[in-house]
């Protein structure tokens, strides 16, 4: 075996990208589930990959589909409408405003995101209906699971991190701190309070079947 070799499989080893487990807590230390989390390049050489398949946020039984979608910035959503009845989804967040009035199926074509930020989303005829599309500058994301955790697979450096949750009293920003990412886990708590969501009961009968 040459040593070009050795030294250039010991260069890949030491680049290559190893799962970071990351555990997201409120201020009572329990674990926070639905936190979306990412990390950017401090030097800002980290960008979000591109994608040509469209992400989608689904109505279904009167509600958005995920909840919350977390995206690459430039990425296109599909709002594919799973009822039978007709849905009229809307944005009037300053990350993206749209409109898609009143339709069955699929609209004709996907959304394109171009801008970072929260996307909040609502449906004109269903006012129970609340979901986020959350726009990132980074291909490293993620929504934390009922354990308040996330696996993210960044190379081991310097990152900055960022959390987002719904319950946050102003939901158009962030937390964000500087980190170094080893093989260690990551335990981050949240510095500010969580609104709790208010669950609204779904009206079965409408006007638009």
């Amino acid at each position: 075996m040459s040593k070009l070799f050795i030294a250039t499989l010991f260069i890949f080893m030491m680049n290559k990208s190893h799962a970071v487990t990351i555990t997201i807590n409120d201020q009572n230390q329990q674990p926070l589930a639905n936190a979306v989390v990412w990390l950017t390049a401090t030097d800002n050489t980290l960008q979000a990959l591109p994608t040509d398949s469209p992400f989608t946020m689904t109505q279904k039984e009167r509600q958005f589909t995920p909840h919350i979608l977390v995206v690459p910035q430039n990425a296109q959503v599909e709002f594919p409408n799973a009822d039978s009845i007709m849905h009229h989804v809307y944005s009037f967040s300053s990350a993206k405003s749209f409109e898609l009035k009143l339709y069955r199926e699929q609209p004709q074509a996907p959304i394109r995101f171009e801008q970072t930020g929260v996307v909040e989303l609502g449906c004109n005829i269903h006012d129970w209906m609340l979901g986020y599309i959350v726009v990132v500058d980074s291909p490293f994301y993620g929504v934390t699971n009922n354990q308040g955790q996330i696996e993210l697979t960044p190379d081991h450096g310097e990152f900055k991190f960022n959390v987002w949750h719904e319950g946050f009293s102003d939901i158009s920003q962030t937390e964000s701190k500087t980190i170094t990412l080893s093989s260690a886990a990551i335990v981050y708590q949240i510095g500010q309070s969580i609104v709790p969501r208010i669950t609204i009961g779904v009206d079965e009968f409408d006007d638009y079947e």
